[in-house]
């Protein structure tokens, strides 16, 4: 039988279990977000939800919310789309982690977010939900020049606009670094432009 292996101070992986101690360690709260676009014809479309409570009271953001212990984050990113604008059974691929200290007021959070792209036919099933006060499809206009882009925001009564950079490092012949960084929020919910911007760089439209 192999020897168990022990630690420095002479303890096995069940001793060292039995006294760690979690809460020696502050540990973040893990959130999901989701960008989910529609393509019509010549026209992009982004489902946003504006914020029905504290913190951003009356932002548009993206869908998405705190994950359950008992869930994965995929999981997560599911059942707060469904909650909150009433989609189902989505694909989902990830987008990334957004963990920038201070990126939302309320304590430590890191959220990683996704992204999905829906048949036209199914844009009218949207229905706010749990906490989002309402939910509406954003036509987007993006306008490139440089390293910087313009991205215009549209839908019935609610109109902005988001301008960020796109700074790309070639890492390797088929992996490629993608960097966003916001100049202006255009008043959307935390670092949802920056969600937004890496999303439309997943899917090869920024």
């Amino acid at each position: 039988m192999e020897e168990e292996l022990r630690d420095a101070k002479g303890r096995t992986e069940k001793e060292y279990l039995a006294t760690y101690k979690p809460g020696n360690y502050e540990r973040p709260s893990l959130t999901a977000d989701i960008a989910v676009f529609a393509q019509e014809k010549e026209s992009l479309r982004l489902l946003l939800i504006r914020r029905g409570g504290h913190p951003c009271l009356g932002r548009w953001a993206l869908p998405g919310g705190f994950a359950n212990k008992n869930e994965r984050v995929e999981e997560t990113a599911a059942r707060e789309l469904e909650e909150e604008t009433g989609l189902t059974g989505l694909k989902l691929g990830p987008v990334g982690f957004f963990s920038a200290p201070n990126r939302d007021p309320r304590t430590w959070v890191v959220s990683h977010t996704f992204t999905a792209v829906i048949p036209p036919e199914r844009v009218g099933e949207i229905q706010a939900g749990d906490d989002a006060a309402d939910a509406r499809w954003f036509t987007l206009s993006v306008q490139k020049e440089g390293e910087e882009a313009r991205i215009g925001f549209e839908a019935p009564g609610a109109a902005f606009t988001v301008r960020l950079t796109v700074e790309r490092t070639r890492l390797a012949p088929a992996l490629e670094s993608v960097r966003v960084q916001v100049l202006e929020n255009g008043g959307l919910a935390f670092d949802h432009g920056e969600m937004i911007g890496r999303a439309l760089c997943c899917l090869g439209l920024l």
